[in-house]
C-alpha cells in the first residue's frame, strides 16, 4: 500500500460492465431438465468492471474504459463505479443498445458457470479506447480481459506499450481478444482451461491459477489459502485486480501473485461478485495470518 510521500498505484481497466443475475441451484441442469433453484439474486459485475474495483479497493487509483447502454442497469454500474472511487469519464453510454448482462449459475458443490450476453460491451470501438489514450498511457499497468472486441482491446493494449505502462491479460473467455493481446502483454494470466487454449507464453510471463491447488508463477508454486467458499464467482477477478496493484506497487510476479490469492480468497467467502471483491485491509489481514 502506498505510504506517507509516495502516490498510489495507478490501474486502468478496458473491459467489459455487465449487470449480473445470479441463480443458485442444487446441481447442474441435464438435458430437457427443469430444476428448482434455491437462490437468485443481481449485482454489478463484468470481468473489467470487477477487476477494477478490485483494484480500487486494494489501493489504486483506478480508471474504467468500456460501454454501456443508456437504461438504467447501465445507469447503475456507472454508480456502482463511482461510490468505489473509480473513474468513470470513459465509460460511454449508447442509445439503443442495452447494458451487457450476465447469469452465473452457481452450484451447492461452489461450481460456477457463466452464461454472457455481451451487449454494450460488444459496441466498444477503437475510437472510444483512444478516447481514453491519457488515462491509459497515464497509468502503471492496464488490465485487458476477453469480453471486449478484439481491435479495442488491441488498441488499448498499443498504447500502453507505447507508454511503457505494464499490460496485464486474463485472456478469459478465449476467443480472437487472446490473439491479438496475448502477444503484447507482460503478464498473461490463466487458469487451467485457458492455459490449455491460449497456446505458447513465455514462462517468465504466465501466472496459472490452479483453484485450491494455489498459483504456479514462471514454474513456482504459491499455496492457495484455505477458506470456507460461499460463491466462487469473481474470484479470479479479485486475484487480477488485486496483482495489478501489487505489480504497480512495484512487488515481483510471486509476490504479487501471493497478494492476488489472498485476494481471491477473500472473494469466495462472499456471494456475488463485484460485492465479494475485497477490500486491502481484509487481502492484509490474510496475507499477515
Amino acid at each position: 500500500m502506498a505510504g506517507p510521500g509516495r502516490r498510489r498505484p495507478r490501474v486502468v481497466c478496458v473491459g467489459s460492465l455487465n449487470h449480473d443475475i445470479a441463480v443458485w441451484v442444487p446441481r447442474r441442469l441435464g438435458p430437457d431438465e427443469t430444476l428448482i433453484g434455491t437462490r437468485l439474486a443481481e449485482f454489478r459485475g463484468g470481468k473489467g468492471a470487477n477487476q477494477i474495483v478490485a483494484a480500487a479497493r486494494a489501493g489504486a487509483d483506478a480508471a474504467m474504459v468500456g460501454a454501456v447502454g443508456a437504461d438504467g442497469r447501465g445507469e447503475g454500474l456507472v454508480a456502482g463505479l463511482g461510490a468505489d472511487g473509480v473513474d468513470h469519464r470513459y465509460v460511454v453510454r449508447l442509445e439503443g443498445v442495452p447494458t451487457g448482462v450476465a447469469i452465473p449459475i452457481v452450484t451447492a458443490d461452489g461450481d460456477v458457470s457463466v452464461i454472457v450476453i455481451p451487449g454494450a460491451n460488444a459496441a466498444l470501438t477503437p475510437a472510444m479506447v483512444e478516447a481514453a489514450a491519457s488515462v491509459i498511457t497515464g497509468s502503471d499497468v492496464l488490465l485487458l480481459q476477453g469480453e471486449v472486441p478484439a481491435d479495442a482491446a488491441a488498441r488499448a493494449a498499443h498504447l500502453a506499450r507505447d507508454a511503457g505502462v505494464r499490460v496485464v491479460v486474463n485472456p478469459a473467455p478465449v476467443n480472437e481478444v487472446a490473439e491479438a493481446v496475448v502477444p503484447l502483454a507482460d503478464v498473461v494470466i490463466v487458469n487451467r482451461d485457458e492455459a490449455a487454449r491460449i497456446g505458447s507464453v513465455p514462462a517468465e510471463r504466465l501466472v496459472t491459477t490452479l483453484g485450491a491447488d494455489g498459483v504456479d508463477v514462471a514454474g513456482t508454486r504459491v499455496p492457495a489459502f484455505r477458506v470456507p467458499v460461499v460463491d466462487p464467482t469473481g474470484a479470479g477477478d479479485a486475484f487480477c485486480g488485486a496483482m495489478a496493484v501489487a505489480l504497480a506497487e512495484g512487488r515481483d510476479l510471486a509476490e504479487a501473485a501471493r497478494v492476488g490469492a489472498a485476494a481471491g480468497a477473500c472473494a469466495v467467502q462472499v456471494a456475488g461478485a463485484e460485492p465479494s471483491m475485497p477490500h486491502r485491509a481484509a487481502i492484509d489481514a490474510l496475507l499477515a495470518g
